[in-house]
């Protein structure tokens, strides 16, 4: 390699480090601004001075965050579950059974990632409210599993399609079931995959903010990103309550991306690239 190519190679390493060090500090800034804010008083906060736990202390004085984040969890993993165990069931049978109108039915499927929320939200409400289950979790889970399924299901075919069906014909001969390959084969073969939605929609889930809006309205249902709404509805917003309550919601998906990362990635990787 000449001393040209070693400069630029090296230039073009430099450069790089350097838009990643932008972009990192763009994203991790409100969570720095969170934090600072979220120790300090409203009178500190207006004079951007001192730190103190009372914000922190109002914040569990006007919120139930315990319960809150326990209704969060709670609808969350419930949601999330139901993802996992239908897309995987149907990305199984559109990778590799045969039967009529399969790839119609999966192009319905990924055309319904196209629909936006905001355009069905109000026929969802309509139907959940017909069975009774506005203001009850029931509604709120099955909401978010029809939102999330569709791109589950996408990412699961994609990823049974890389697995070789010499596999499933040689668990066929030895006299298997196609539910006993998709329970012993496919399903540990698919765990990057599993992983990838599961996290992915963890996220989705836990930050979203309108569907728990329209369909938790009730104080002991809301979970904690509607209980942040609430603190905004008064005329005056105490901004430092308002932040250590916001890094109190994102910091259980953070934490969730955090400590799957390495399986997010590869999972996604893997993934797309069979």
């Amino acid at each position: 390699m000449s001393t040209a190519q070693r400069l630029r190679r090296r230039i073009g390493r430099v450069a790089m480090f350097a838009i990643l060090s932008i972009v990192a500090v763009v994203m991790l800034y409100p969570f720095y601004f969170m934090t600072e804010a979220s120790f300090q008083s409203y009178a500190q906060y207006l004079a951007d001075s001192g730190y103190s736990l009372d914000s922190w202390a109002s914040l569990f004085d006007v919120l139930p965050v315990v319960q809150q984040l326990f209704n969060s969890t709670l609808v969350t993993l419930s949601a999330v579950a139901i993802i996992l165990v239908v897309s995987t069931m149907a990305g199984f049978a559109f990778a590799k059974l045969r039967y009529p109108g399969r790839a119609f039915i999966l192009i319905a499927i990924i055309g319904g990632m196209m629909i936006p929320l905001q355009s069905i939200i109000i026929p969802e409400y309509v139907n959940i409210a017909q069975v009774g289950l506005i203001n009850q979790f029931p509604g709120a889970i099955l909401v978010y599993a029809a939102l999330g399924t569709p791109f589950a299901t996408f990412l699961m075919t994609t990823y049974y399609r890389g697995v070789p069906t010499e596999l499933i014909e040689a668990s066929l001969i030895d006299g298997a079931s196609y539910f006993e390959i998709f329970r012993r084969v496919m399903v540990p073969l698919a765990k990057p995959a599993l992983v990838t939605v599961a996290v992915l929609q963890f996220i989705q889930v836990w930050d979203d903010l309108l569907v728990g809006l329209l369909f938790l309205q009730y104080p002991d249902v809301r979970t904690i990103t509607v209980g942040l709404a609430t603190l905004q509805s008064s005329r005056i917003i105490d901004v430092p309550v308002l932040m250590a309550g916001s890094l109190v919601s994102a910091l259980p998906a953070v934490i969730v991306y955090v400590i799957f990362q390495r399986y997010l990635i590869a999972g996604l990787t893997m993934g797309m690239s069979k």
